[in-house]
C-alpha cells in the first residue's frame, strides 16, 4: 500500500499547489494525485487554476514524487487528441513520473464550454472513444479516426516519452469495469468497492494485479472543533454521490443540495482532528478491497502546513506499520 498526497485545486492557488508538492515530497510522500476542474464544488473553496500548467511547475519542483491527475475529462471541455499531447508533455517533463488519470466528467466543470451535458450512457461513450483515441497517439505515427462523437485528422503527438504514459480511468461499478478496463492500465475510484478490483484485473489488458488508486479525505487539525467546522464548509458537497454530483451545474446547487448535512454527519464519514487511528481506520477498508494507493485529501488550503509535519512524525510512520 502506497499513501499519497492530494494537490487539491478546488482550495488552493497555483503558487501554493506547486510549493505542496515540494513539501509532501519532502514529508515522504511517494505520489501525488491533482484534480482537474473549471470550478469549485463551493464558494469556499475558492480556487480552480489550471492543472496543466501547475502540473508542469510541479514536475519541475520535484524529483520524486509521482503524479497522477484525478481526474481529467477528455470529452467536453478537452478534446482527446489535446488531452493525450497534454499527457505526454508532463510525462516528459516529469522524467516518466506521471500517469494519465481520466474519468466520465461532471457537468460542474464541462458546461462551462457551452457545449450542454450529456446522459451518462452517452458520456461512457464518449469516454470509450477518447480512450481509442489517445491510446493510437501514445503509439506513436499518425492518427486519424471517424467516431460517433469524435474526429481526428492526421494527429501526431511530436514529442513522446521513452516509456509510454500508464492511462488510469475512474469506475464506479461493474457496468464501467467491462466498458474501460480493457482499454486502461489503472483503476481509480474513491469507493473501497472489494468487487471492482478482482473484475478489473479479469477484464484489464494488463496481465497480473493492476494499480488500483482511491482517496481518502481527512481533516487534520489539534482542535477537533474546527477540523469538524473546516470539514463541513468545504466538503459537504460529497454527501450527494457521484451520481448526483456529476450533474450539479454550479456551486449553487451544491450549496443548495448539501444545506441540511450537518457537521455531525461529515464528522461521520471524514477523519477529524489528530487521532492518527481514524486515518488509519479509513484506509482499512482500500487495503481489504486490494487497492495498492490511497490518495489522502487534508481539507483545507490554508491547513497543509500541520498535516504535511503531521505526515512526516506521526500519520505515514502509522500508516506504514499497519499496512506496510
Amino acid at each position: 500500500m502506497q499513501i499519497g498526497y492530494t494537490l487539491m485545486c478546488e482550495q488552493a492557488g497555483p503558487r501554493e499547489l506547486v510549493r505542496f508538492a515540494a513539501e509532501a515530497e519532502e514529508a515522504g510522500f511517494p505520489f501525488a494525485v491533482m484534480s482537474d476542474h473549471y470550478f469549485p464544488w463551493l464558494d469556499s473553496q475558492g480556487h480552480s487554476p489550471y492543472a496543466w500548467s501547475v502540473l508542469g511547475a510541479v514536475a519541475q519542483a520535484t524529483q520524486r514524487l509521482e503524479l497522477m491527475t484525478y481526474v481529467t475529462c477528455p470529452t467536453v471541455r478537452y478534446h482527446p487528441a489535446v488531452v493525450a499531447q497534454k499527457a505526454a508533455t508532463v510525462g516528459l517533463l516529469s522524467d516518466g513520473r506521471f500517469t494519465l488519470g481520466l474519468g466520465a466528467g461532471e457537468n460542474l466543470n464541462e458546461h462551462v464550454v457551452g457545449g450542454g451535458w450529456p446522459p451518462v450512457n452517452v458520456r461512457h461513450d464518449m469516454l470509450g472513444e477518447a480512450l481509442d483515441i489517445i491510446d493510437a497517439l501514445f503509439d506513436g505515427g499518425y492518427v486519424t479516426y471517424q467516431g460517433k462523437h469524435f474526429h481526428v485528422d492526421s494527429a501526431k503527438l511530436w514529442d513522446l516519452p521513452e516509456h509510454r504514459v500508464p492511462i488510469g480511468v475512474a469506475v464506479s461499478g461493474p457496468q464501467s469495469v467491462r466498458a474501460f478496463a480493457p482499454k486502461a492500465d489503472v483503476m481509480i475510484s474513491t469507493e473501497p468497492d472489494p468487487e471492482l478490483g478482482p473484475q478489473w484485473d479479469a477484464e484489464s489488458r494488463g496481465s497480473g494485479t493492476a494499480r488500483k488508486v482511491g482517496q481518502l479525505p481527512v481533516s487534520w487539525d489539534a482542535d477537533a472543533d474546527a477540523a469538524v467546522a473546516r470539514a463541513h464548509d468545504q466538503f459537504r458537497w460529497f454527501a450527494g454521490g457521484w451520481k448526483v454530483n456529476a450533474e450539479l451545474p454550479g456551486t449553487a446547487a451544491f450549496a443548495g443540495a448539501s444545506q441540511f448535512v450537518r457537521p455531525e454527519d461529515v464528522a461521520q464519514q471524514i477523519p477529524c482532528g489528530d487521532d492518527v487511528e481514524k486515518i488509519v481506520e479509513g484506509v482499512r477498508p482500500f487495503v481489504e478491497a486490494g487497492y495498492t494507493d490511497v490518495a489522502l485529501v487534508q481539507i483545507g488550503g490554508d491547513a497543509q502546513g500541520p498535516f504535511l509535519e503531521a505526515a512526516t512524525k506521526e500519520i505515514l510512520p502509522a500508516l506504514a506499520e499497519a499496512f506496510g
